[in-house]
């Protein structure tokens, strides 16, 4: 019996050794590639959340603004009185259905004395307050108007007696971490008090 063993070529002192594994630079390069990529899927998916974060944050602030509008503009065309406490605080007189009359203030409340946003409330005087819109930016106010006169261009009211018309001006602010604020201005009509009788 013959016992033979495998030949290998030699070039030199070195053998030839057949190569299993990657190089280095293919190591370096598929490592880069998948870093990039990493990175770009990573960066998609933030930017996805927080467009969907902003929409959802843009929906509420817009539906709690609808409703707040309407509410007060049916309380102010149905008040036969108002009191003006401050460009935050104003209470209707609204007749009720049993012929009554019930007070209704909406109040604007800053969260803090330094404080950039607070919260608009409608506060009946009988029954719970109602939470319309949180936050609302300080820069919140009520306007009052008097009848539009021929050659009067400043209509502002001075006075309870002859305040007329409402206006509502508020921005809402949503602040979130790591992101851009998302804000929702608006302004309402001149709603007119109907049955307030005023003094010209």
């Amino acid at each position: 019996m013959i016992i033979s063993t495998p030949r290998t070529e030699r070039t030199g002192a070195a053998a030839r050794v057949r190569r299993l594994g990657f190089t280095l630079p293919e190591v370096m390069i598929s490592a880069t590639l998948s870093v990039l990529v990493m990175a770009g899927v990573l960066s998609a998916f933030l930017f996805f959340g927080r467009t969907g974060l902003a929409v959802g944050q843009y929906q509420t602030m817009e539906s709690e603004l609808r409703k707040s509008m309407e509410l007060f503009s049916e309380d102010v065309r149905m008040a036969t009185d108002l009191r003006w406490s401050s460009s935050w605080n104003v209470t209707l007189s609204i007749p009720a259905a049993d012929g009554r009359i019930q007070s209704v203030a909406y109040v604007f409340e800053p969260k803090s004395t330094d404080s950039l946003t607070g919260s608009l409330y409608r506060a009946p005087a009988e029954g719970p307050r109602e939470l319309l819109v949180h936050d609302v930016a300080s820069d919140f106010s009520f306007q009052r108007y008097k009848l539009e006169q021929p050659g009067v261009i400043d209509n502002t009211a001075a006075s309870d007696l002859e305040t007329k018309q409402l206006q509502l001006n508020l921005r809402t602010l949503r602040l979130t971490t790591g992101g851009p604020a998302s804000t929702q201005a608006a302004i309402s009509a001149r709603y007119v008090l109907r049955n307030k009788h005023v003094s010209r």
